[in-house]
């Protein structure tokens, strides 16, 4: 067992503590803490210590309310007050900046909370363990069956409570439109007998198609006013509140004028596309999910935008070759634009570009390649789209020049 002093936090959640010339990472501890451990794992420059116990607590400390929390994978910070997890977040978001980035004073403001920090989430994503709905166990692909999760919106949450018996079902992803109610369970895998008692649309998906089983397997969320229409287990934000608070970020990175062209990579639904895009003349729209088409092509049409849908990756050679565009917003997976996909965003000359990130590292290289394409950080704003996780969601504006 050693003694340690965690001093910050680290990308991915823990807590660091330097002993001896080395950084150790401690999962459960909090910078301030003084807390005893055992080396798990150890190379030339770091080491992963198992926490076993807090010696001098912070007086952010707070009890997990949570009876699944140590054992479930999700949820790890539920240890430290919300305030405490606002600040973690900038300073790993800052800190990425700084190191992968290149930047020597990242403009990063203070992480925005986004309405309760428990009970947001309008989607949960289960596998199935002799018929109960589970999540992964910490740390491991075994399966943990789930009995209630704070972090899901009240209507999801009530869905979850009536599934019982899922029987032979594999995966089933519930989730529910804020705005209207409304709310769809998509199960891969057998159907039980009882979902007709589930209270909301049913769904299989079998590949890549959704069969509807009971109801449309569409719900409508709302968001900056404008409806927008998902399907099956297509991608939205998670957070509805967080959707608008992106929304209006975005807006203020990009401004289009009444005379610009929007482009809006990595579409999806055209969540960006339909509400920022109001204020464009035209929007170029690109996505390459099915589902993510089906769904932006009804909503870009619905809101009355004018503009063009191109399906494919933003990636691909030439995809965008026959495009203009004046403003940019990006929104790409975990991974990042990469270098490929900022070329291709780079390549219209946008003055303004809207990066929307759900990983510091992925947007921190991205943000060193875009610099050599001409465009600066303006500034980031971390938003806090899942309170009690260290995911940190954010929307970084650049500007030409």
């Amino acid at each position: 067992m050693i003694e340690l002093h965690p001093t910050d936090v680290a990308h991915g959640g823990e807590a660091v503590a330097r002993l001896d010339g080395k950084v150790h990472f401690v999962d459960g501890a909090m910078p301030g803490e003084t807390v005893i451990g055992e080396v798990v794992r150890s190379t030339k420059s770091w080491a992963r210590v198992e926490l076993d116990r807090v010696v001098v607590a912070s007086p952010q400390r707070v009890e997990p309310p949570c009876r699944h929390f140590g054992v479930c994978g999700g949820c790890r910070w539920q240890f430290a007050d919300h305030e405490a997890q606002l600040e973690w977040k900038r300073s790993i978001l800052a800190g990425q900046l700084t190191h992968l980035g290149g930047l020597t004073d990242p403009p990063v403001r203070p992480t925005e909370p986004v309405g309760p920090s428990y009970g947001y989430r309008n989607r949960a994503d289960f596998e199935v363990l002799d018929g109960r709905a589970a999540f992964h166990r910490r740390r491991s692909r075994d399966l943990e069956p789930i009995t209630d999760c704070l972090v899901l919106h009240p209507l999801v949450a009530a869905v979850v409570e009536r599934l019982g018996d899922l029987g032979s079902a594999v995966e089933v992803t519930v989730r529910a439109a804020i705005a209207t109610g409304e709310a769809l369970a998509v199960v891969r895998g057998s159907v039980p007998d009882g979902a007709a008692a589930w209270g909301c649309q049913v769904a299989r998906r079998a590949g890549d198609d959704i069969h509807p089983l009971i109801g449309a397997a569409t719900i409508t969320e709302t968001v900056a006013g404008v409806p927008l229409r998902v399907t099956g287990d297509a991608f939205f934000q998670n957070n509805t509140a967080g959707a608008e608070v992106l929304v209006r970020l975005v807006a203020e990175a990009v401004a289009p004028r009444s005379d610009e062209t929007l482009l809006d990579a990595y579409a999806g639904g055209g969540l960006f596309g339909a509400t920022v895009g109001r204020n464009a003349a035209r929007v170029v729209a690109v996505e390459a999910g099915t589902l993510g088409i089906g769904d932006l092509r009804h909503n870009l049409a619905a809101a009355g935008i004018d503009h063009v849908i191109v399906a494919g990756p933003v990636e691909q050679p030439d995809l965008l070759r026959a495009e203009r565009w004046d403003v940019a917003v990006v929104d790409p997976p975990r991974k990042g634009l990469g270098d490929a996909g900022v070329a291709a965003v780079a390549a219209g000359r946008p003055r303004a570009i809207a990066y929307v990130s759900c990983d510091p590292a992925s947007l921190s290289r991205d943000s060193r390649q875009l610099a050599e394409y001409g465009y600066r950080v303006e500034w980031v704003a971390p938003v806090d789209m899942f309170p009690q996780t260290f995911h940190i969601e954010a929307v970084a504006a650049f500007v030409a020049g």
